[in-house]
């Protein structure tokens, strides 16, 4: 039986109580599409359902750099902690209300986080080619690896201080849900309420969303969303 889900709120009201990884995510952009939660649905874990906001749920590519990335509360792992990351990824819920993320893929340019990942985790990460260029307020994020790549230029406008319900929807996300170990897991994440900004997407050419399995997005993305980052602490998997 499925229960209600949890409210969407900027806070965790999870907080997690035991380190597992530390990170920072730094100089993000969100593009979000609109898709019908019976596309989508193949392809969540088992016990999970599609999470979705007046009947619709979204795709997101999200591209931004991971920093400090380390083990318990930290320090971050010098060098090999700190890289670009762009993701495909879908929005769940499961039996007991949590809502959360599930990865399609994430394309990541440091290998041995990449094999780690997916050897513990079994977390869909590739390893691409990747670069974030900044130029004033516009962002431009590059990742190439066999049979997908993508690259998008996002203007970051000005600073949100009212967001909108699918705002928050897209971005208050406090675990992600994956298959590992035989079983659907849920990992817990908190961090402090996202500082989001308007976003104006300059430029889009990907294959990131098909190369998932997805269909190729139609369109422009109905929400674009920019940050200047969070400190993120992720604790341990539980069912």
């Amino acid at each position: 039986m499925i229960e209600s889900a949890e409210d969407v709120s900027p806070v965790t009201s999870r907080p997690v109580r035991r380190s597992w990884l530390v990170q920072r995510w730094e100089d993000l952009a969100f593009l979000h599409w609109a898709v019908d939660p019976s596309v989508v649905a193949p392809f969540l874990p088992a016990g999970t359902r599609p999470d979705t906001l007046d009947g619709v749920t979204y795709v997101g590519l999200i591209g931004f750099r991971m920093v400090g990335l380390g083990f318990g509360r930290g320090p971050g792992i010098p060098f090999l902690g700190t890289f670009c990351e762009t993701n495909v990824r879908l929005y769940s819920v499961d039996s007991r209300g949590r809502r959360a993320v599930v990865f399609l893929s994430l394309d990541a340019e440091r290998l041995i986080p990449v094999l780690v990942a997916q050897a513990t985790l079994r977390l869909p990460y590739r390893w691409s080619r990747m670069s974030l260029r900044r130029d004033g307020d516009s962002f431009t994020y590059t990742s190439r690896r066999r049979r997908a790549a993508g690259t998008f230029t996002v203007r970051r406008g000005p600073a949100i201080t009212d967001p909108t319900p699918l705002e928050h929807f897209l971005t208050a996300r406090w675990g992600l849900h994956t298959r590992a170990w035989g079983r659907t897991v849920h990992l817990p994440n908190d961090h402090p309420q996202w500082p989001l900004h308007r976003g104006t997407l300059e430029h889009l050419d990907e294959t990131l969303i098909a190369a998932a399995g997805l269909p190729a997005p139609v369109g422009p993305p109905v929400s674009v969303l920019c940050s200047p980052g969070v400190p993120v602490t992720f604790g341990g998997p539980s069912s």
